[in-house]
């Protein structure tokens, strides 16, 4: 189990290119996350922040909005996203996203290898 409050919350400037910050925050750690999964992390983008396109090989993402508004980009298609909507990129496609709202955008990041 991990608790809300003693996880690690890291910022990362720039991410894949994107405005601004994100901040991630690792919900298992690598011992528990098994050989199929990456990563199981909330991430969260203030206003105008995003996280840039970037690829995905040998591995899917999932992400499932909390909170906030934004566009969510896969393939040059942009689509708005809130609180509620998941997205799934598949293997061997790239995508990202952007917070257009006037909250912080947040959602839970599901990386899956094959």
């Amino acid at each position: 189990m991990t608790k809300a409050g003693e996880r690690q919350v890291v910022a990362v400037e720039r991410a894949n290119g994107g405005a601004g910050y994100i901040t991630k925050e690792a919900l298992l750690g690598p011992e528990q996350l098994g050989e199929h999964c990456r990563m199981f992390s909330r991430v969260t983008l203030k206003p105008n922040c995003e996280l840039g396109h970037h690829e995905h090989y040998d591995e899917t993402e999932a992400y499932y909005i909390l909170t906030g508004t934004g566009m969510y980009e896969e393939e040059g298609r942009a689509v708005p996203v809130e609180a509620g909507d998941v997205v799934f990129c598949e293997d061997g496609h790239g995508h990202g996203i952007k917070n257009t709202g006037t909250e912080d955008l947040s959602f839970v990041a599901l990386i899956l290898k094959k």
